[in-house]
């Protein structure tokens, strides 16, 4: 099943040397959800060949303008371009006000359904539930409230193993209950073990999403042993000084926390625009965490 993550947008405040805002787009078995709508998103959507109205569900983690400005107008560009379904939004208090009053004084009524829902600043909680995976928010520390989000698959039923039931002429029908377990019994009464008929489903993975934070332990409880985590850092660490005045991570503690959480693979962004060569922020991330990779716009990670 396809479960992968593109990166629209990797930039901090400043829009800088061809780097955006923040956006990514997560693919879970086809159902496309976006992460962030910074400024520039719709370009980014575009650039990279992915239709805005296939989108179902967007996430937003915080209110500072490098992380949701461009939301109203990718809203609106769904309405004018014929969108029907229902188009479900997740994102602080405070987000369906702005929505609702950037909509009123242009006077624009969407021809479909807007749902938005609060996410919580102070606790982790289930946002989403859907057929493929489920959602978890978990709060951050950052100058204002900021959100996480943890996306997990769904645990699988077992496969049918066809080389084990191939002399037991098994009908087609049972097949389903097999995978739930249920034991099969032939015509002369033998009972085959479904265990023994299916073969294990795959692990759930993961993927977590750490927008603006200062390094905080609170946290990593809801992030550990990801297959893929995404973790902001602004600065290097020669800025430690800086980042904690900001509420951000370095490139260094970036790492140190994939390494403490014993995530599988690590990809690092939120660039400040001071740095227009990304290697040394790479650099220094792998001298503690060698699988890191740089949130490079364009590029897909599968999980």
């Amino acid at each position: 099943m396809r479960f992968e993550v593109t990166i629209l947008g990797s930039n901090s405040a400043t829009p800088l040397f061809g780097r955006h805002h923040t956006a990514q787009i997560l693919n879970c078995n086809e159902i496309v959800s976006l992460i962030d709508c910074g400024e520039g998103t719709q370009l980014q959507l575009q650039r990279y060949g992915i239709k805005a109205n296939r989108i179902k569900y967007i996430f937003i983690s915080h209110l500072h303008g490098d992380h949701y400005l461009g939301l109203v107008g990718l809203i609106s560009s769904m309405h004018l371009n014929g969108r029907k379904e229902d188009l479900h939004v997740f994102g602080p208090e405070g987000l369906k006000e702005i929505i609702d009053l950037q909509l009123h004084y242009s006077e624009t009524s969407l021809r479909y359904k807007l749902v938005v829902q609060t996410t919580s600043p102070h606790t982790a909680e289930t946002i989403l539930s859907d057929a493929n995976f489920e959602v978890i928010t978990f709060p951050l520390s950052h100058r204002i409230n900021c959100t996480g989000f943890l996306f997990r698959e769904k645990q699988r039923l077992p496969r049918i193993n066809k080389d084990a039931i191939a002399a037991l002429n098994i009908p087609t029908p049972y097949y389903p209950l097999l995978k739930r377990g249920i034991d099969y019994t032939d015509n002369e009464g033998k009972v085959h073990r479904a265990a023994d008929l299916t073969t294990p489903a795959p692990v759930p993975r993961s993927y977590a999403f750490c927008s603006d934070t200062v390094n905080i332990k609170s946290y990593w409880p809801y992030i550990e042993k990801v297959d893929l985590l995404y973790h902001e850092a602004t600065f290097l660490h020669d800025m430690l000084e800086r980042a904690v005045e900001t509420f951000h991570t370095t490139a260094l503690q970036a790492a140190e926390i994939a390494k403490a959480v014993g995530a599988r693979k690590l990809v690092i962004g939120h660039f400040s625009a001071r740095y227009k060569d990304l290697q040394p922020l790479l650099d220094e991330s792998r001298t503690v965490f060698s699988n890191t990779e740089l949130a490079i716009e364009g590029e897909t990670f599968e999980i």
